[in-house]
This record gives C-alpha cells, structure tokens and sequence, in this order.
C-alpha cells in the first residue's frame, strides 16, 4: 500500500491552502475572553521594548476634529463638570497607545504583519505572536507610528484578506514616542474608569521596567500611577527546604525580597464612575454580564474576565448630597507599599524538553528567569485598609487589587508579565515565565510538554510561597525569644510584654491566612500544585535524614514553635497544662482554613497523654491544678476514651507530683500521687474520723478529695476510701515516726476512749469480717482502760459478770456508761461478761461436788454469755463419763470423754453395747429438755452413723444382727436415706439362700428374683418383705453381662437343664444389648444331641435352626435344627437361631463341597430345586460368594449319549440323519460356568453336536443364571461358512421372497413382544438395507469352537442370511431346489433379533407358508396389509401430483416479482405409510377413538403452548406459514442451542444456531424452492445424535435468554428467571437426578416411586427418538414455571410436573397421555438443538420431528392401550 501511495503521489499536482484570514482574525485571534485584553497585550509590548512610561488616549470625535482647541468644562458647578466628563466618557471614536520604548526595527515591522510569528527572544514574554491582533476586536484599520515609519493594515476591497502598506512619516512628524492609533468599529463607552486604573495599578506592579503610566480623556489626564521599586535584598533560603524541583529542571540560587512603592493620581471623578467595592466571599462572584454593567469585575482581580469590546457606562445615579460637595477634576493622591520576594531560578532541561518547548513557544526557554510573589505584611496590610477607609464608600481603593486576599475571594492573579484570569489561591500575586494559553489568560496545563514546564514552575511558586512563610515567622520568633530574654532577671511590665506578644500573634496570625491555599479558578490544579508544593518541598538528602525533619513553624502560646510541638487547645486540661504549647484561640478561629489543613495533614495533633505526662514529669502541680488534672482523668474514665486504662493511669500518677503547704509558714510538702492509696469520705463513714488526729501518709490530702464524688475516685483511680479498719490499724500500729503519748491507745485512756466513741458510731455499717478484724487488732492491746489500770479486752470483765468479786471492770475516763452499742464493741472485741469455763471446771468439777446433770444445768444457765470459741472448748474436753455396766461389785476408775463419743442414755443403744453418757438416776433424762438440746449442740450422739449399724449387722452374734438390721429399717427414711451398698461391698450383711440353705451375703452377689436361684445365683431370704428389698436396693435379677459370663464359662449340659435356663432367660431378653446377643450368637452355650450317639456337643446359635415345615428333611442332613419349647425359642431367636437356613448359607454349603451336596440331593431334581432357589434369589447372594459360583464346579450339565446296543456296543449313526430322542441317554455332570453351554438358541447345532458338549437345564430361570455366571450361549460358539454357485440375476423368486417377507413381517413382530429387532422395519423397506439374492446352489460350513472340541459340517441349505461390515442385510436362497421356508424364517430370525427363541422361526414360518384368509381364521389382523397396499399406491399418485405442482410453483417465482414471498409448507421427513399400519388400528375402532382423543388432546394444548408471540418482525403482523429453515447438509455438524445455562467448569465451546444463522432471526430474502425431504432427516437425524450427557455436578443458570410465556402465562423450557442451582443428588436407571437450590436432598428417598414411573415413561420415549438413555436428564424444582430444558443438547424434564399432571393416570395404568405428552416435550427440545429462539423456525423444526417419529410413538400407543 506505501508503494501504491507513492506513485500516486508522484503523479498528483499541488494546491495551496487558502485562509480566511477575515474569519480567523475574528473567530480566533481577536476573540480573548478577558477584558482588557488590547491593554493587557500592548502594556506588555511596550515593557518587552524597554518603555518608561505609557500614555493612553480616549478621544471623541469633537477632540479629533479640533485638536488644537482647549478643552472647555467651563461651568462652575461640580455636577456640571461631571456631566461634562460622563458625557466625553459615554461615547468616544477613538484609542491610542503610546510608549516611550525602543522604535520599531525592521524585523520588528517584518514581524508585525506575520501571525503567530512571535518574538524570538527568551527574555520576552511575547511568544504566540497573536497579541497585536488583539486590536482587531475594536478595530478595523488599526495604524502603528515608530521612529519616523507608519504601517497601516486595511481589507482589501472590503472582502475576507488582510493588507497592510508601510511608509514614512514627515520628518515633521517625527516623534520618539511609538502609537498605535485604533479607531474604534463603532464609537462606544471607555472603559469603566475606576476598574481600568485598577488594572493598570496590578498590571503595572510586576512589569520589569515600566514605571508609569497615564490615562488620558480628549487630552485631559484622568489618572496616572508610577512605582518606585527599591533595592533588591538577599534573605537567603531557609535550611531545609528542597531547593529544585520534583524533575530537576530548575533550581532556586537565591530568594530576594525588595520593596515596591506604588503611587496613584487620580481624578475624584474616576471614584465616581467605579464600582461598589466587593464584599469578600470565599468563592469568586461572577457578575451578570448585561449591557448595563459597566464591566465584568466587582473588584480588581475579581473582573479580570469579561467581554473584551467597550462598553456603554451606566446612567449615572442620582447624585448624592455628599457627592455633590466634591469637585469631580480635583486629583486625589495615594499610595501603598508592597514587599514582592523573588527567587532567582536556575533552568536546566534536557534537548528533548527544549526541542518540544521551542515547537510550542517558538522561542529558546530562558537559562534564568525569576518568579515574584507579592506579600503585604501585616502593618502595611492594616495601613491599607485604613486607606482604603479614607476614599468613597462605593468604590474603594484603586490598590484594592494589590492587597493580600486573605478570605480567599480569587483576587490574588498569576501574572505572566501582566494579570491573567487564573488565581492562585493564596493571598498574594505571583508572576513568572509560565507558558499561558494563546489567549494569555491561563495557564496551559494541557499540552504535555507545557504542562511539565508549568508544573515545575509552580512547584517553585510552592517553594517560595514557603520561604516566605518561613522567613516571616523566623521574624516573629526573633523579636519573640529578643522581648522573652530582655525580660530576664528583672521585673516586666506584664501588660507592655502581653501587648508585645499580642501584636507577634497578630503578625503570625496575618502570615497564616495569606498563606492559606483555597481553590483556584478556572484550574482548581494550580492551588493544587501550589499547596502540595508549600507542604512537600522538605529535602530528603542524606544529612537531612541525619538530622532532625524539618518542621512546620507555627506560631503558639510559647511563641513560634514547630508545629509537631504545637497542640490543639482543650478546656479539659487548660487547668493543669500551663506549659504546653497549644494554638491561640485567636488563631484558632481567624485561620481555621490553615489549621485544619495542618490538622488533616498530621502536622498538628491534639493533646496527648504523652504531652500530660511531659508536663506532668516537669514540675509540681498545686493543690487547685492537681484537682484540675484528677478532674479531667476521671471525665476521660467516664467517656471511655481511655485504653489500656490501668497502665496509663500508673503512669500519670508516678508523673504527678502535688506541691502543698499545710500551713503558712511551714516549709513546702511535697506528695508523690504514686504513694495515694486511699482518700477520705467525709460524706460517709469517713466522717467519724478526726482529720485532727494522725492519719497514714498513703492518704488522698483532704483539701483535694473533698472536691470529688468518692465513687468517681473509686472508678477512676486505684484507690478505695479509708475505712475505719484502716485508721484504727495505723493508730495501732504506726509506721515511723512512732506518734506521741497523747495520741497512743496504749497509753492514754482519753484517746482510747476517743478511738472507741469512733468505733461505736461506724460499728453498725462495718461488716462481720471488719469487725473480727478490728477485734483481731485491739486483742493483744492494753487499750480497756479498767478498775485496775489499761487492760487487754480479755484481762476486762464487764460489770454483770459475778461467780467472783475479784475481777478488773472496765471504766473510762468521762465516766461513760458501757451500754447498748459501746457494749457490743466491747463484746466482739473480747471483755467478759462471765467467768471462764476452765475456772470453772478447775474449781467446781474437780472437786466432784457436781454431777453431770448439775454442770449441764450450769452451762444453760450462762449458755447466751458463752462465746463460740468457749463452746468449741466445750466440745473438745473429755468432761463426760461414760455410764458403767451393772455387772460386777467393784467400781472402775471413772474415765471421762468428749460428748460426740458418747450416745444419748436410750434403752437401744445399750441393746447394741452402744458407749452411753452417765447421767445419773437422781435426775430423768429428757430428749426435749434445754439440757439434752445442750448436749445435743456439744456432739452428743442421737443414733449409730451408718457404716457402725452395718457393721453391727454383719456382726458374729445373730441377736445384735437382728436388731441392728431392724433399726436400720425402722429408721431408714428419718436417718439413714443415704444408704448406698457400693460402700459395704465387702460385708456380708444381707440374710439370704444359697441353694436352699440360710447364709449371709454381700450386697453384691444377691438378688430377689426367686428365678435367679435356677441359674445358680444367691437369693434373698423370704423373711425379707419387698419393702425391705427396696430399702436395701438389692437388685431384682442377675445383670445381663453375668448371664452371658455364666453361658460362656458354664453352659447347660442337658436339653433339659437347657430348657429351663433359656425359659428364664427368655424373660430378659430386652435386657440384653446388640453387641451382647451379637456375642451370644457366637457362644457354644445351644447342647445338641449326636445322631450317631445319645452324647452332646455344644453349638452357637448361629449355626443352628428351629425345626418347621421347610425343606426340613433334605437340609437337615446340611444344617442342625433345635427346638426347646415355645419360651425358650424366643430366646434363642433372639440370639440369632433362624426358621431356615438363607440363600448365602445354601450357597456356602453348596460350595464347600459340590458333589456332596449333590449326593445329599439324591439326584438332579432335588439339586435342581435348590439351583432355582439360588437363582431366584440372586440378589441375596453377596458379591463374594457369587465370585465364588463363578468359579467353582457347582453347575449341572447335561449331555447326550448314545445308547448301546443289545451286544453292548453302541450305535452307529448317520451325521446326516436325523436323530431321534430314542436313540440317546442323557449323562449329568457337575461343571463350572465356563464349562456350560446354553442351548435354547440354535437347537440346529445342538442336534449336531449334543453329545459332545454339556449344556445347561432348558430353563429361561436357570438359562439366565447360568449366563450371570459366565456360561456362553451356544450360538456365539458356532461358526458358519457359505459357499455358493453363480449368482441368478434378475431372478423374479428373489422379489416375489422379499416382497412376501416385507408384507408379512408386521404381523409377526406384532406378536412377537419378547425381543425388540436390531433394525427397523421401515429400514427393511429401504432396497438399499434389505436385500434378496438367489443362487444356483448354496452350502453351509458349521464349526463349533468350545474349549478343545472343533468339530465341523457341511450342509446345504436353501437360505442363509448376512451381511458384511456396515452393509445391507442379505437374504441368500438357493434355486437348485424349492426354498425350505423354515430355514428362510430361521435366517430371517438371525436377522432380527439378537437371541431367537425357539419357535421364533416355526412362527415365521406359518405366516410365510399362509394365505391371507388362513391367517385371518388364525386371528392375524390382515386388512392393514391390503390397506398398506392399497395406501402405497396412493402414496405413489399423490407425490407424482406433488412433484408437478412444484414444478409449477416454481415456474411461477420466477415469473413473480421480487417483492412477492414464497414459503413451502413443510414437508415430513422419510415416513412411509405402511410403517403407519404396524400399529394394528386399522381394524380396532377402540383403538383408534382412544388415540383419537389422546392425540387431539394433547396437540390442542401445544398449540396453546407453542402459540406465543415470537421475536420475529412476522409477529406483529397477520400471521404467516414459517419460512422454511436453510438446509443442514448431511455432514454438517448439528450445535444444540436452547439453553444458555452453563455447569460449573465448561468449556468454551458454546453451540450455535445452524448454518451460522443468528438465533431468533431468519433470512429477510424468501428463496425458491422447495427443500429437499432427505436435508429435512438428516438434519433430524443429526440434531437427535446431538444430545449428550450432562457431565456437570452443579448447574448455574444465566438468565439472559427472552422469556417465552404460555397462553396462561406459563414459562415452557426458558431459564429466563430461574436462577436457581441445581446439584447432582444421584442416579436412577442410569439417568442422573437433579434437585435446584432450596429442595431436599433427600428427594430421591421420598419420591422414589414417583421417579420410577416416571422414568418407566421416559425409556420408551427415549427409544421412540432413539436417544441415549443418559442424554435424558430429570431435575426437581419447589416452584417455577419451568418445565423442561435443552441445557448444551442436554434435555433436562421436571419431575414436579410429571407428579402434578401425569402420575396418577400412570399408577392406575394409563400411559397414553404421559406418552404423548413428554413426546411432544422431548420433540420441543429436541428442535432448539437446531434453533435457540422461540421463533416459527423452530416451530418448524419441531414440528418436523414430530411428524418423523410419529410412527414409532403410535406403536407405543398400540401397546400401551392394548
């Protein structure tokens, strides 16, 4: 193609480009959108030459015209010298431009007139050269004068191309000064005065040598502004801070800061023409731009874009009173002082960047340039608003612009050499060498090479923006640490040094807010670029990483500090953190924007607990800030801002320190708050305490916890009140330094009795553990103050105590009554109220002046005084004599014992030889006395513990046994109902028998069953009642793992004894578990007599059977059959004993030994009867033992014998003869499968060769088993060989045979429904499948070939059948003699089925042999073979007609004209009549009306079905035939496309629709013709081959197919909306089961019978359409309309519908209409393996294959109604 490019473009001419350079000039270069742009460009221009100064004329027509004369505003009046001027202003004719710079060269004049020829100087600004046609948008002739030579521009003849002609001045009219003269389009308004000089007031501040300029009206100076900059000096940059930018393209030498020094002269009639000043807003207001604006800017820098023609001015307002006293020419005089800072840049690029700036610019980028930030200062910024207050309310200073905007209201401007339309969000104006846009009014940040340029000239701007942040506040803390070290060491006057501090604040404060970035307009990326500049330019070198980061100043409450040290300020912790640098409030709320932008940036953090410690670890709080802090912790602890709370309160308080003074004058306490561990509740139980007294160092001072709620300090604080208990323990026991005597409880008795006042009035809220505590600290005190001096509370009696006088009475000091609560603080605390026990018993009982009872009455009486450690000594001293026996005269040395060894003195308990208490005679001992309750309390025993009466019942003496077995079943319930016999397992204390005899035994080996002792096991005595048995918990019977010890280790011996344990046991039979009859079933326990001797051998139940009426009498010479009696056979069933033995067991016999079990059989017809149970009940059989059969020889054979003859020899007979049955003998052998051959299916090769094989019984039952095992059919063993003459061509008996065959042949597969043919017989009728051959003579060769026997013979024959590989099926007949019809049905036979019967060729025969009048007397349904031929030859007329009409239709398409559609009806596919006869209606009327219905039925509710609207253009119209679908070629591959559900893990190869037709379209261009029948079944025929097996476990529908309703709103087979999974839950019949998402798993369990019919519907079908079973899928939904679906040629049916319309007739035999109705389903999905939509295409194709496999469908019927 590049080849052919270039020689077509050697061979073209060139053309120029024409220019419109009318349009452009309008269009683009003159169309700026600022406002005055002609000034903004020829300002530039003039500082780009060098000029002074600039002087710019407004002229009306009148001063043009009279130049020479004066200018006349002679009235008077100041409002007439203002309607002079307005009306001059309203409407002038004329601009002209003038400046002082160097006049124009040649190449200046040469440039002039060339657009986008820009100046080729780098240290220009110019560089588009499209400024000065700027002019062009007020003017049509704009005209340049410059050093002596003029150049005006014109259109030539008035049309669309720019002239301009150049000439020379008279030398009279030389002027140094160089003009643009532009006489205005249309004469207009000037420029809003006031706005313009505002302009020229910005544009002036950066331009490099302008200094002034004026503004003139007719002659008259209006205004003049000049600047007077002064000298530039060096600031340095500050450390820190990255000097180049992100790419290294420039670099920052130097940063310099100079002072600029503007003046203004302007005329009071200008303040009258301007504009109100603006309100500062934080986004930039937009003014309406009407025809009576008077500009576009409210502001300087807020109206610097606009429209750039003159405007008219506004009908000037009414004048005021105020105005009206000024004279309008009277000039007003201003000022306003700048500070610009300049860094000198450095420019390094690569030649790439340079190369692509120069394409842009056309211009060399600078190697230096500079870039200016103004910043005005916090004075000069207040010294201008304060100027700005002296002018007029409404406009404002013309400085206005050039203040700092610090509310960001978008008037800070980039300027490139003057103002553009583009903020910089930041206070103040910045000017650089940015590339603009052509129009100059922003910056270009488009074009990519610009775009860096620009960035990284931004990225400067950032960088000085923040030196200059950074140089100012470096001043702030310069005069800040200067004012801090001058108040050194001297008194301050505070309010001159807070004065100071404010007015830094202030300064810091005004450098935030002009530093704080808002968003930029038009390009909010420029404040972008900026800020992140101002935040990132940190350098990052090596030695910056060493030392510490560079920070952020900022200024705080301790001065500038960096803003990493400074914290946001909280009123929570103002009252303790006096040291910490936070923001002042004032900066705070003034620049919010700043703050929060530090804030987001993570330079600026809240206070932290680290930052509390710091100061905390610093210095001392006071008292009033220690509570300030404690305040602010317990508010963190109850807000739950406090993590890891335990640890960082331990730290805060090991930081705290309280610095105190107790009084004044005392030196100063310093307190630790890590040494606090309690506080003082004077609101509670604290109160009692005398905060006079001495109190632990560990306490809370009190002056601070009195401020606090003491469950907030609880909370909050590791730290509990101080109770009384902690008091008393520190006055007790103090800690150093020891206390003084006066505060000693030891020592003095005043205080003691103060501590005990205290102690009195907290005793009832302390608790029961307090109060023994605080007994436990005054025990061993001497702090009683008593009759005889301090005492210890146990030294101290009460006053009541009596017995003895000479005791030490408690008595304090004030004389106070020991009473009420004092009295019980003394009590717990250990004084007395009666004389100690051991005195007593010292004094009175040893004695012996007092008995047991007296003491006892003693011990009552003082029993409330008694303390319980007194009444534990009590029940610990041996004081009680034990009550002697009367027996004997001498009296025994009294000995005494504790109580609890003693019992009460009861008559039972001496009957026992129970250790009874001595109470005496005189006084009668009472169990309900307050003497017995006391001894009772002390341990005296009331009864025996239980394992004591046990043991006294399994004591030697039968009278002590007795009685303690009766008292302890007497008192079983009241005293002794924790009786357990596991603990006495080892006495023998139970009265019982032991084969008959009395006995003693353990709990463990009796039982109360009297049964038991039958078995040999202890049972209880009788005189035990059932109560007493209950009481004792002696088991009933013997536990079940005893009985089966007691089979296995002593089984009965005799039938006898065997009788009556299994007649007991069979009582315990659900006692028994699984796995012990499972065990029981294995035990040899069953005695089983000896046939040959009256001895007996033991057996498992398992191996015997209970004798019945069964084969009894064969089998129990195989198995052992018992009977003990109807009660004990249950038990032995139970234990595993079977009726009869089952078909595994006869199995396994029959295997150990083959020939034995035949012998035992006596003969064949008993061992045929079990090899016929074996085969009916195969399926019981298990897997190994059938393995087994199929080895063993454990199969009868038979075979034939010849007789002998009467010599004993045996008979010779002919091979060729036939034999009769006479002649043989019949031998039977035992064999193995595989030695077996069965017989029923060629009896031609048994006659031959019957005595040389053995066969198998001729049974179908015994057959079939035989042939599960591995026998051979014998007629795969026989091999047959054919050999023929010539072949008889043409030969008429060959057609007449074929011709007989095929009209015969319905009547015999009609009945003949045992076997299914391998073909069909419509393929019959095709002479290409089915042929008959006749020969002049045929032989047939017969081998068998079974193990070593290959026997051989030649016969002749008169027909034979065969056919080679995929061929067709060949009749062969001999014509050397009259064909045997019995062999031509026996070859037919071989033909048709896989495996003939016997008479299957007889059958054949009689049909072939018969006329048809014998058949119909036979009962043969013959009239459908006369209908068959009469319907042939109608077949035969009617395509004959069909074929003409074609033709005929055909000739008339092409007649027709293009518009004219033609669509063929369908045509059927290859469907002959008489397949349509096989069903044998045609002579049943019932018949016929039953089907009749069945199909009118279900066609109508299909049609209802397939009757929807289609995706088809046809659809809206009239309705149409369906245009027949292209044809599919017989080789091409049918690719189903119904479903788009696709399984989990397919594959890629989705189907489409056929012949690469779009699903649900069809050919817009109808074609002649008609298709071919055989294109039409073979596309069938390949779309049926198509379906496949659904190989996917899980199933995920995608719901993008239409969705196709029936007549009643019910979805068919479309996923549209069923996005429900299905899972794979099984198999059934070899078709796989599927459930959706939701349904049971256990589905197939529950519906498996529903299933099973429904799959008994779906087998015919499927063989109806010959699919493979497993192409056919079933799945079970809970809901939905779907029926059925095609899912990748996998055809999927629901089961829930087949439940709902079809299962009920089917259960009661009606198959009809589930047939017909599943038929049509199948056909549906079927089609959409050739067709996706529902679309009359595939209606056809549909209908198509229903009509192909009617005929097989109406042969289901015939059998399903018959």
């Amino acid at each position: 193609m590049a080849h052919a490019r270039d020689a077509l473009w050697e061979n073209g001419h060139d053309e120029s480009v024409e220019v419109n350079q009318r349009a452009l000039i309008d269009k683009v270069l003159a169309r700026y959108s600022g406002e005055f742009t002609v000034f903004r460009e020829l300002l530039q221009n003039s500082d780009d030459a060098g000029a002074k100064a600039v002087e710019i004329h407004f002229e009306t027509k009148e001063y043009l015209d009279s130049k020479t004369q004066n200018d006349s505003l002679t009235l008077d009046a100041a409002q007439s010298k203002r309607q002079v001027l307005d009306r001059k202003a309203a409407l002038v004719h004329q601009w002209s431009f003038k400046n002082n710079g160097m006049v124009f060269r040649d190449e200046d004049w040469s440039r002039l007139k060339k657009i986008a020829e820009g100046n080729p100087d780098e240290e220009k600004i110019g560089a588009f050269g499209v400024g000065f046609y700027s002019l062009f948008s007020v003017t049509e002739e704009p005209f340049v004068t410059s050093g002596g030579q003029w150049m005006g521009f014109y259109w030539k003849d008035k049309k669309d191309q720019l002239f301009a002609r150049r000439g020379t001045l008279p030398s009279t009219d030389a002027d140094p000064w160089t003009t643009f003269e532009m006489s205005l389009r249309e004469p207009a308004p000037i420029p809003r005065a006031f706005d313009f000089t505002r302009f020229i007031a910005s544009s002036i501040t950066f331009m490099t040598h302008l200094l002034e300029v004026s503004i003139y009206l007719d002659g008259r100076r209006i205004s003049r502004l000049s600047k007077d900059p002064g000298v530039p000096k060096s600031v340095g940059i500050p450390k820190g801070l990255k000097r180049s930018s992100p790419s290294g393209m420039m670099h920052v030498s130097d940063i310099q800061t100079t002072p600029l020094s503007i003046k203004a002269e302007v005329m009071q009639w200008v303040y009258m023409a301007g504009t109100e000043r603006p309100t500062p807003s934080k986004a930039i207001a937009k003014s309406a731009s009407t025809g009576a604006s008077g500009g576009f800017f409210s502001s300087l820098f807020s109206t610097l874009s606009g429209a750039n023609t003159p405007q008219r001015t506004l009908t000037p307002v009414p004048v005021s009173d105020d105005i009206e006293k000024i004279d309008p020419t009277a000039i007003s005089e201003s000022s306003v002082v700048l500070s610009i800072f300049t860094a000198d840049i450095g420019v390094q690029l690569d030649q790439k960047i340079r190369l692509e700036l120069h394409r842009s610019t056309k211009k060399n980028p600078p190697t230096k340039m500079r870039l200016e930030l103004i910043y005005t200062g916090k004075d000069e910024y207040d010294a201008s608003r304060k100027e700005d207050e002296k002018q007029p309310e409404s406009t404002g200073s013309v400085f206005q612009g050039l203040r700092a905007d610090l509310d960001g209201a978008g008037s800070a401007r980039v300027f490139i050499g003057h103002s553009t339309g583009q903020t910089t969000g930041l206070g103040g104006h910045m000017a650089a060498r940015f590339i603009p846009t052509v129009e100059r009014e922003s910056i270009d940040l488009v074009d990519r090479t610009v775009a860096v340029w620009n960035k990284e000239l931004l990225y400067v701007g950032g960088f000085l923006a923040r030196a200059a942040y950074e140089i100012e506040l470096e001043n702030v803390r310069h005069l800040w640490t200067g004012a801090s070290e001058s108040s050194t060491g001297r008194e301050v006057n505070a309010s001159s040094d807070e004065e100071l501090k404010s007015w830094l604040r202030g300064r810091a404060l005004h450098a935030l807010k002009f530093f704080t970035f808002h968003t930029s307009t038009p390009s909010s990326l420029v404040s972008t670029l900026l800020e992140e500049a101002f935040f990132a330019c940190i350098a990052t070198s090596l030695l910056s990483k060493l030392s510490p980061s560079h920070g952020f100043p900022l200024i705080s409450t301790a001065g500038v500090r960096n803003a990493s040290d400074v914290r946001m300020p909280d009123a929570a912790f103002s009252g303790f953190l006096k040291d910490l640098p936070v923001i002042p409030e004032e900066v705070l709320t003034g620049a919010k924007p700043m703050v929060d932008a530090l804030r987001v940036r993570g330079m600026i953090k809240d206070i932290t607990f680290v930052d509390v410690l710091g100061e905390l670890r610093s210095r001392t709080l006071s008292e009033a800030e220690m509570t300030a802090c404690f305040r602010w912790w317990i508010t963190v602890q109850k807000q739950g801002e406090a993590t890891r709370s335990q640890q960082i309160r331990t730290e805060l308080l090991n930081a705290a320190v309280l610095s105190m003074t107790e009084k004044e004058g005392q030196d100063e306490k310093i307190v630790p708050m890590s040494s606090i561990k309690t506080f003082l509740n004077v609101r509670g139980m604290g109160a009692a305490i005398p905060v006079d007294g001495p109190l632990p160092a560990y306490l809370l001072p009190v002056s601070i916890g009195r401020h606090f709620d003491p469950q907030a300090l609880t909370s909050a604080f590791p730290w509990r009140e101080l109770t009384v208990l902690d008091w008393l323990q520190y006055i007790v026991n103090p800690t150093e330094p020891p206390l003084s005597a006066d505060v000693n409880i030891n020592l003095s008795a005043p205080w003691a009795e103060r501590v005990f006042q205290v102690l009195t009035r907290s005793w009832p809220q302390l608790s029961r553990s307090a109060q023994e505590e605080v007994a436990g600290l005054l025990k061993d005190k001497t702090c009683i103050p008593t009759s005889a001096g301090m005492k210890t509370p146990e030294e101290a009696y009460f006053q009541s105590a009596h017995v003895f006088r000479d005791l030490p009475i408690v008595m304090f000091p004030s004389g106070t009554a020991v009473k009420g609560p004092l009295e019980k603080v003394l009590l717990v605390i250990g004084v007395r109220k009666h004389v100690d026990l051991q005195i007593v018993f010292n004094r009175m009982i040893k004695t012996g002046d007092w008995t047991i009872a007296e003491l006892t009455k003693y011990l009552v009486a003082v029993r409330s005084t008694l303390t319980d450690v007194e009444m534990e000594r009590l029940r610990m001293t041996a004081a009680f004599p034990q009550e002697q026996s009367a027996e004997g005269g001498t009296k025994a040395r009294i000995t005494r014992f504790k109580a609890s060894d003693l019992y009460e003195p009861l008559d039972i308990f001496r009957q026992l030889g129970l250790p009874i208490i001595d109470w005496g005679t005189h006084t009668k001992w009472r169990n309900n006395s307050e003497e017995a309750k006391l001894l009772y309390g002390l341990g005296l025993r009331r009864f025996p513990p239980l394992h004591e009466l046990v043991s006294l019942a399994a004591n030697a003496n039968p009278s002590t046994r007795a009685i303690a077995l009766k008292y302890l079943l007497d008192n079983f319930v009241s005293k002794y109902s924790d009786f357990d016999p596991a603990n006495f397992s080892e006495l023998a204390f139970i009265p019982a028998l032991k084969d008959g005899a009395s006995c003693m035994a353990k709990h463990h080996e009796v039982y109360a069953s009297p049964s038991a002792a039958l078995l040999g096991f202890i049972v209880v005595d009788p005189s035990l009642d059932n109560d007493a048995v209950t009481k004792l918990k002696i088991s009933m019977h013997p536990p079940t793992a005893k009985l089966v010890n007691l089979l296995q280790k002593s089984p009965p011996q005799s039938e006898v004894v065997a009788r009556q344990w299994f007649g007991v046991l069979a009582t315990r039979i659900t006692d028994f578990s699984a796995y012990e009859l499972n065990t029981l079933s294995q035990v040899p326990f069953v005695p089983v007599k000896n046939a040959a001797d009256s001895s007996s051998r033991m057996l498992p139940p398992s191996q015997c059977y209970f004798k019945g009426d069964s084969r009894a009498q064969f089998h129990s010479k195989l198995f052992v059959f018992v009977d003990f009696g109807r009660e004990a056979n249950a038990f032995l069933s139970a234990c595993g004993i079977k009726n009869e033995p089952s078909v595994e067991e006869i199995a396994k016999i029959l295997l150990e030994n083959p020939r034995k079990f035949y012998e035992l059989a006596e003969g064949r017809d008993n061992f045929l009867v079990e090899l016929r149970n074996l085969a009916v009940n195969r399926r019981l059989i298990s897997s190994g033992t059938f393995n087994r059969l199929k080895r063993s020889a454990a199969l009868l054979g038979s075979r034939r014998v010849k007789k002998t003859s009467p010599k004993g020899k045996p008979q010779v007979a002919d091979a060729l003869a036939d034999p009769e049955e006479d002649d043989w003998d019949v031998e039977y052998n035992l064999l193995t499968p595989a030695q077996v051959a069965i017989v029923a299916d060629d009896m031609n090769a048994y006659q031959l060769w019957g005595n040389e094989i053995f066969t198998a019984p001729q049974e179908d039952l015994l057959e079939d088993f035989y042939l599960d095992l591995g026998s051979k059919r014998l007629s795969s063993l026989v091999r047959e060989e054919y050999q023929t003459t010539s072949e008889i061509k043409n030969s008429r008996k060959a057609v007449e045979m074929r011709t007989l065959i095929l009209e015969r042949l319905p009547l015999f597969l009609h009945g003949h429904p045992h076997a299914r043919p391998r073909i069909s017989l419509a393929s019959l009728n095709n002479e290409k499948n089915f042929v008959v051959r006749m020969f002049g003579k045929l032989k047939v060769i017969k081998s068998l070939h079974f193990g070593n026997v290959h026997p051989s013979r030649t016969q002749d024959a008169s027909a034979v059948s065969k056919q080679d590989g995929r061929g067709p099926h060949e009749l062969w007949l001999a014509g050397n003699e009259q064909v045997d019809m019995f062999e031509v049905s026996t070859a037919m036979c071989r033909l048709l089925f896989e495996s003939q019967k016997v008479n299957d060729a007889v059958v054949l025969m009689v049909i072939l042999n018969s006329d048809l009048k014998g058949l119909k007397r036979r009962g043969y349904n013959v009239e459908r073979i006369l209908q068959q031929q009469k319907a042939g030859r109608e077949a035969a007329e009617a395509a004959i007609r069909d074929q003409a009409k074609a033709m005929a239709d055909a000739n008339m398409v092409k007649a027709s004209s293009q518009n004219e559609k033609l669509v063929s009806p369908p045509v059927s596919p290859t469907t002959t009549q008489p397949d349509l006869l096989e069903s044998g209606l045609a002579n049943d009327p019932l018949k016929r009306t039953q089907l009749a219905s069945v199909f009118r039925n279900s066609l109508d509710g299909w049609k209802r079905k397939l009757n929807t609207k289609h995706d088809t253009p046809d659809s809206a119209g009239e309705p149409s035939l369906p245009a027949l679908p292209p044809a599919v070629t017989p080789g091409q591959a049918i690719r189903p496309t119904s479903s788009n559900v696709t399984p989990a893990g397919a594959g890629p190869d989705t189907l489409a629709p056929p012949s690469g037709q779009t699903a649900g379209t069809r050919h817009s261009s109808p074609k002649p013709g008609v298709t071919p029948r055989t294109n039409i079944a073979s596309n069938i025929e390949m779309a049926v081959n198509a379906c496949r097996e659904e190989r996917g476990q899980n199933l995920q529908n995608q719901t993008d197919m239409r969705t196709v309703k029936e007549s009643l709103n019910d979805g068919y087979c479309d996923v549209t909306g069923h996005g429900a999974d299905m899972s794979l839950v099984g198999e059934m019949g070899n078709i796989k089961i599927f459930v959706s998402k939701g349904a049971p798993v256990s589905m197939m369990t529950v519906k498996s019978e529903v299933l099973a019919r429904f799959i008994y519907v779906i087998r015919p079908l499927s063989e109806v359409y010959k699919l493979p079973t497993t192409s056919v899928h079933i799945f079970y939904d809970l809901a939905g309309e779907l029926i059925a679906f095609n899912r990748n040629a996998s055809l999927f049916l629901n089961l829930r519908y087949f439940e709902a319309w079809h299962d009920q007739n089917v259960r009661n035999g009606d198959m009809s209409d589930a047939y017909v109705s599943w038929y049509f389903t199948l056909a549906h999905e079927i089609a959409h393996n050739l067709v996706k939509p529902h679309n009359s295409e595939h209606e056809f194709w549909f209908s198509s294959i229903c009509e192909g496999y009617m005929p097989a469908l109406v042969r289901l019927l015939s059998t399903s109604v018959a």
